[in-house]
């Protein structure tokens, strides 16, 4: 028997990325603390909360697969987080012309039979273009990605922003590298083929 897929998120988001590859699944919002911890390297953090997160859902379900994502931006080792308001991401989109910043993402996945984790962090570089007053103007007003850690959404008309984008999988700048999770998928021994079949 299959163990039960859970995805630790309430993201739309993520479980937008998760549908594509057609599995039954269940969602769970996790309840945890996302302070970074003093001196916690942006790598260290993702891969924290990501487990966290996977850990926090983890005693609903007995026998089951739970993955956990958690990703910041980061720009001269800043972390850079949503911005909230028009001014701010202004402010963020200026910084960002003609630069580059990196998304990390951290996965894990959880066997809560075996109690075995899998846990990765995977990078993913936006290269920006020179954006003028009047681009990133007509942006914030299209799209308002103030909810957007970087103040833009590549899945949407933020594309217009970008050089061009660097890294394994487009799927891990949205919050779910599916490359990683498959092979973790395959590392517990189950294919994504068979959740479909059973």
């Amino acid at each position: 028997m299959l163990p039960t897929l859970v995805l630790a998120s309430s993201s739309p988001w993520r479980r937008e990325i998760l549908d594509k590859l057609g599995l039954p699944y269940r969602t769970k919002h996790p309840e945890i603390d996302e302070t970074p911890l003093p001196d916690e390297s942006a790598a260290a953090l993702v891969s924290r909360l990501a487990e966290e997160k996977a850990r926090a859902v983890a005693p609903a379900y007995k026998d089951a697969l739970v993955i956990g994502s958690d990703q910041v931006a980061v720009l001269d080792e800043q972390i850079i987080g949503k911005p909230g308001t028009h001014e701010r991401a202004t402010e963020q989109l200026r910084a960002l012309s003609g630069r580059s910043i990196t998304f990390l993402t951290g996965l894990c996945l959880l066997n809560t039979a075996t109690g075995k984790t899998h846990v990765e962090v995977v990078p993913f570089h936006v290269h920006f273009r020179k954006l003028s007053d009047g681009l990133i103007e007509d942006y914030l007003q299209h799209e308002q990605p103030y909810n957007c850690a970087g103040s833009f959404r590549s899945e949407g008309a933020g594309i217009v922003l970008f050089e061009r984008l660097e890294g394994e999988d487009p799927n891990t700048l949205v919050g779910l590298p599916l490359i990683r999770l498959v092979r973790m998928l395959e590392a517990e021994g189950v294919s994504p083929f068979q959740f479909q079949r059973s």
